[in-house]
């Protein structure tokens, strides 16, 4: 902004300070730094703790201490002796084990794409449903439930289709919100609205379309959110994307604080908003399009995790996305345990809980803002 006194002003145009204040700047980085370390440290201890006992629970109960036997014995060949039923070890090792794994990668995936998002965008509504790729995503997975499109490709064709259905969405947002080699904020929050409509849309279409409800009964309850196609290689698999996306997306804080605050700062630092956005676009449509892949459509997560992670640790990205990874990690396994155990032995689609349990936490983050934003 121009000084308000313009007579005190060189003629000259004044040269921006080398690093123009970003998020916490003006905080003390060694207090900011180790109040950060803490909060690492507690959530992770926290997830570390939430695994097991988040394995246990279910509409067949089992103690602690059998899942950690179930567990170290197929890990590391301990105890030799089976104190469990071969029904315990099975719900354990082949059911809960990797549903929980991938619960934990789900959320703290769609957390930090959450995060990404809201500074691309500078809008503190935006999520993953924002790229449309949530969307596409269901829509090629509702043709292959119902239609049989992409069988060919074996009993992968479901989370294959899906896959591709949300790069595809991802792409034709990025292609619709770059005019004349620029991508602003407000294309990009309407190309993504505008694909995610056109595509819900043309799910619904298919399911009334199909004569087969209980086909149409698959579908809905797939774009509503499950883990219920937990594989350990799903979860394995989910857990290195989000690993790597993560990591590029640490490798990218400093631009990102900047672009939070507007192009005009990015600009300065040298920074362009548009490759910024075209780089971290692919990133979070690579990374979504494998979480929904692997778990369906599941909101809330991504809109309201990043609001949580910021006050705790503020909005500097470097600490934002750590910490908004572990709580979202967090939250979306104790989700999927109350889906599994509110209507026992019935499951509940993931996305109703999420929404049940984000929507009041909205509320009271929308109490909390500034009236002037």
């Amino acid at each position: 902004m121009h000084h308000p006194d313009r007579t005190l002003a060189p003629r000259e145009p004044v040269a921006p300070d080398p690093e123009p204040a970003l998020p916490d700047d003006d905080l003390d980085h060694d207090r900011r730094r180790r109040h950060t370390r803490l909060w690492v440290v507690g959530l992770v201890a926290a997830l570390l703790v939430t695994l097991p006992v988040a394995v246990g629970l279910g509409p067949v109960a089992i103690p602690v201490d059998t899942v950690a036997q179930v567990v170290g014995r197929h890990f590391v060949g301990v105890p030799p002796e089976a104190t469990w039923t071969p029904a315990q070890e099975s719900i354990v090792w082949l059911l809960r084990v990797p549903r929980v794994l991938l619960g934990a990668a789900v959320g703290a995936g769609l957390a930090i794409a959450g995060v990404a998002l809201q500074a691309l965008t500078r809008n503190i509504l935006a999520e993953p449903y924002l790229l449309g790729v949530t969307s596409g995503a269901s829509t090629l997975a509702a043709a292959t439930i119902l239609f049989g499109f992409g069988a060919g490709i074996g009993s992968s064709s479901l989370a294959g289709s899906a896959f591709i259905g949300a790069l595809a969405a991802g792409a034709a947002v990025f292609l619709l919100a770059r005019v004349g080699g620029q991508m602003t904020s407000t294309r990009l929050v309407l190309a993504g609205v505008s694909v995610g409509y056109v595509l819900h849309a043309l799910t619904s279409f298919l399911i009334f379309a199909s004569d087969d409800p209980d086909a149409g009964r698959s579908v809905l309850f797939w774009t509503l959110g499950s883990l219920t196609l937990a594989t350990g290689q799903s979860a394995v698999v989910n857990w290195a994307v989000v690993l790597a996306t993560l990591a590029l997306l640490l490798v990218q804080a400093r631009p990102l604080d900047a672009l939070a605050i507007g192009d005009n700062t990015a600009q300065t630092l040298g920074i362009s908003p548009t490759r910024l956005r075209a780089t971290v676009m692919v990133v979070v449509a690579l990374c979504v399009g494998a979480l929904v892949a692997a778990s369906g459509g599941i909101g809330f997560v991504g809109l309201i995790i990043p609001h949580v992670a910021r006050l705790c640790v503020g909005t500097a990205h470097r600490r934002l996305l750590p910490v908004a990874a572990l709580l979202g990690a967090i939250f979306l396994v104790w989700a999927d345990v109350l889906a599994r155990i509110a209507l026992a032995p019935q499951e509940l689609p993931l996305g109703v809980i999420t929404a049940l349990t984000g929507a009041p936490l909205l509320f009271l983050l929308v109490r909390r803002l500034n009236p002037t934003h």
